[in-house]
């Protein structure tokens, strides 16, 4: 049984893990299932997530986190042939997965620190890329934006990582990938391709990486309008966590159709929930 298992929200929120589930990961790998970690958090290298899983106790290898800058990198490289040069609004993490693929990338804050000096436009300074991809940005400016939508109206396609409006940490919600996409999106006036969840290019590539297909997973994630939905849009069965952004009663106000397979409160429950979609 192929497990796609989101990150923030579900292994933990912000630095706290949440009791219980790296332990049962173990478990399910132990017990012979394959398990996938599929984030949109567009921040961090996949390096990093191999750490910190691993310190939590959780099976992890670098092959097995599929993040949305990872799928980002493997869209381009793989779909947009033509794209060589990136304008990237987000963090290092970002940056890293794109070089790992043999992209050039500029930092647009690189590009806003030029625009500032010098009074250049984006396009010109960010050296006339091919591309803009858009993730979160903890550092965000108006010269940020700026950048990323001179190249984009210039005509560099526009890619986002994702577009969570939030996302959870150990202090609450804090503002996602979303509203910096939306952002350039409204400043540009156009609409980027997007990769992590809800649609389904994360999964897919997260799924080919063990060689199954994304219709034969289980999703395991705690937001309905991403995870939830993801699992819907290649057709897998989907479990959700509430642990994190969605709860039961945001999961009980939707139609049928829209809602989880299943639902789990806590570590305990999801063994229970997955022992009975094993069968």
């Amino acid at each position: 049984m192929l497990l796609l298992v989101d990150l923030d929200g579900v292994v933990y929120r912000g630095q706290d893990p949440v009791p219980g589930v790296a332990e049962l990961l173990a478990q399910r790998v132990a017990a012979g299932d394959d398990v996938v970690y599929v984030t949109n958090n567009s921040m961090h290298y996949r390096a990093d997530y191999v750490s910190r899983l691993a310190g939590m106790g959780a099976p992890v290898t670098a092959d097995r986190v599929v993040s949305a800058p990872r799928a980002t990198a493997l869209y381009l490289r793989e779909r947009e042939p033509a794209v060589q040069r990136v304008l990237t609004v987000g963090a290092s993490g970002l940056d890293r997965e794109l070089r790992d693929v043999g992209l050039e990338v500029i930092a647009a804050a690189h590009v806003a620190e030029r625009m500032g000096k010098e009074g250049l436009g984006g396009w010109a300074a960010a050296g006339n890329p091919d591309a803009v991809v858009v993730g979160l940005d903890p550092q965000l400016t108006y010269l940020r934006i700026a950048a990323a939508t001179d190249c984009i109206r210039a005509g560099a396609r526009f890619i986002a990582t994702n577009r969570d409006p939030t996302y959870p940490t150990e202090r609450g919600l804090r503002p996602g990938a979303g509203s910096v996409v939306a952002a350039v999106a409204v400043a540009s006036g156009r609409e980027p391709v997007v990769i992590g969840k809800p649609e389904p290019l994360l999964l897919d590539a997260a799924a080919r990486a063990v060689g199954v297909r994304a219709s034969d997973a289980i999703v395991i994630g705690d937001g309905l309008g991403t995870d939830v939905a993801a699992a819907r849009a290649v057709g897998a069965r989907s479990v959700l966590m509430l642990t994190g952004v969605s709860t039961r009663a945001d999961a009980e106000a939707l139609p049928p159709e829209l809602r989880p397979t299943a639902l789990a409160a806590d570590a305990t429950e999801l063994a229970a929930v997955l022992r009975d979609l094993a069968r």
